[in-house]
């Protein structure tokens, strides 16, 4: 049997407004209790426990220090099923990688809750010698295990749960040491999962965010970080800026002061380089507008989230590039990815290989920036102009009320995803690469961009379908979709007839 979900006793309307202490008193008494491991959560012990970690295994200080010496952090995925395996990759990726930031990610029984499942898995993992599960059951081998792992590395360690539902792993790790934990009410909704309500996702988020709060408001500063888009197709930067600002908000109103913000690559530099810069301002712009002046924001860039090739030296190529990327574009961490990218989970060294590229490439590029250039500056302001106007109608449509604002928002069509597995999310704006390279928006649908903005991104998208021969419309989006699996041969021939 699944485990339960928590009593209706403790649903409120959905609001943006922090949660009463005890509406959470009781909600974490019934999350605790859905499976035996929640047992062995002490918040006294957790506090405990992070006052005894040096800083350099805390992620929220690891960041600010980051922030303050202009340096861009690695940080893998990775995740198995069995607790000595996973000790192993995550000694590997701290030792042989050379990973700033170390990760648990877990499988896909514990992202959609299935406890029960997880620990078949568990069983058939340990019996078998080597990994059934597609991540690491966290919740399962509980928090004295969560606190061994922590303990095996000498890196802040982050939960890496791609889950719309992490109100259980989020109290197991955070008790073991966990210093960080990925995930947002919208975004992952929206990306991952198919019959949940967007607002559902919210409200589990919201859980999250008041837990992380709970431990500030104690004197332990944990990371909190929006986790960017994993539809594994193109999201245009204004799109993931807009989602960014709002999750940002959300978190803020429940109490979180170190929330960072992740960004996919486009894989272009100048507009990579101008959404990392445009992102953390906005965000900024809008929590100094509702009053939150304390909020630290710094920019993860995400190395390429779409389809990858088969080929191991462009997948290398990809790699790099996305140190540099990440590098030139002033993000604090880059979420790295290795050449096993188009076969699925990579081998603990493939993942240590991919590591030392994009840190190699992070120091060839150091201290290169692109501010005063005009096309990146103009770049940076094309987003801004179409950001604004959509997180402006969010909020108007909510009364002020960004949660209330979202799920009307997405209602309407006002806030849209491209691609979209949620039933809730209308999925109607299309993005296209341009001649250039840049993602444009090919079919706005419902978003209120302005028309000129949208005319600059038509004018860019119909150079391209003349040079290439596609028509203006859908074929271009989807060619787009595949565009960067395709092999070197077809994507730059060597042929002059």
């Amino acid at each position: 049997m699944n485990a339960p979900s928590a009593p209706d006793a403790t649903r409120l309307p959905l609001s943006q407004a922090r949660i009463p202490d005890e509406v959470f008193t009781q909600m974490r008494r019934d999350n605790l209790a859905r499976w035996p491991t929640g047992a062995d959560v002490d918040f006294a012990q957790a506090l405990a426990r992070h006052r005894s970690l040096p800083p350099h295994k805390q992620l929220a200080w690891v960041m600010r220090r980051a922030v303050a010496e202009r340096r861009c952090l690695t940080q893998p995925r990775g995740g198995v099923g069995t607790f000595e395996l996973h000790r192993q990759l995550m000694q590997i990726l701290d030792r042989e990688g050379l990973a700033d930031v170390i990760p648990t990610t877990t499988d896909s029984y514990t992202r959609n809750e299935q406890f029960d499942l997880a620990q078949k898995g568990v069983e058939e993992s340990e019996k078998a010698g080597r990994s059934m599960l597609n991540g690491y059951p966290l919740v399962n081998y509980g928090v004295q295990c969560a606190a061994r792992l922590v303990d095996a590395i000498e890196k802040p360690a982050i939960m890496l749960t791609g889950t719309a539902m992490p109100k259980l792993t989020s109290e197991i790790g955070f008790a073991g040491g966990y210093s960080g934990y990925l995930g947002s009410g919208i975004a992952y909704t929206t990306s991952y999962i198919k019959e949940m309500s967007v607002e559902d996702g919210i409200r589990n988020y919201q859980y999250l965010d008041r837990l992380a709060a709970m431990y500030h408001e104690h004197g332990v500063e944990l990371h909190r970080r929006q986790p960017g888009f994993l539809t594994g197709t193109n999201i245009p930067p204004s799109i993931a800026i807009v989602v960014c600002v709002l999750d940002c908000l959300l978190a803020a109103e429940q109490g979180v002061k170190n929330y960072g913000l992740e960004l996919g690559q486009t894989l272009h530099l100048i507009q990579d380089a101008a959404a990392i810069q445009a992102c953390g301002e906005l965000c900024q712009e809008y929590l100094k507008q509702r009053g939150f002046d304390d909020v630290f924001t710094p920019v993860t860039s995400l190395h390429w989230m779409g389809a990858w090739p088969q080929d191991d030296a462009q997948c290398a190529a990809l790699v790099a590039y996305g140190g540099t990327l990440a590098a030139i574009g002033g993000a604090v961490s880059v979420t790295t990815k290795s050449t096993h990218e188009a076969f699925g989970i990579p081998t603990a060294q493939a993942n240590a290989e991919g590591l030392r590229m994009t840190r190699m490439a992070i120091y060839l590029a150091r201290n290169i920036r692109l501010d005063g250039m005009r096309e990146f500056e103009d770049e940076k302001e094309l987003i801004r102009r179409e950001v604004r106007p959509v997180v402006d109608k969010v909020l108007e449509m909510g009364d002020g009320d960004v949660a209330v604002g979202t799920i009307r928002a997405l209602a309407a069509g006002v806030l849209d995803i491209p691609w979209s597995p949620n039933r809730f999310v209308k999925s109607r704006v299309m993005p296209a690469r341009d001649a250039d390279g840049y993602l444009r928006i090919l079919d706005a649908a419902d978003m209120p961009f302005p028309q000129d903005v949208l005319e600059i991104h038509a004018a860019k998208l119909k150079r391209r379908a003349q040079r290439e021969g596609v028509a203006f419309g859908p074929e271009l989006a989807i060619q787009s979709v595949y565009e960067i699996s395709d092999p070197i041969g077809k994507l730059l021939s060597d042929k002059w007839i």
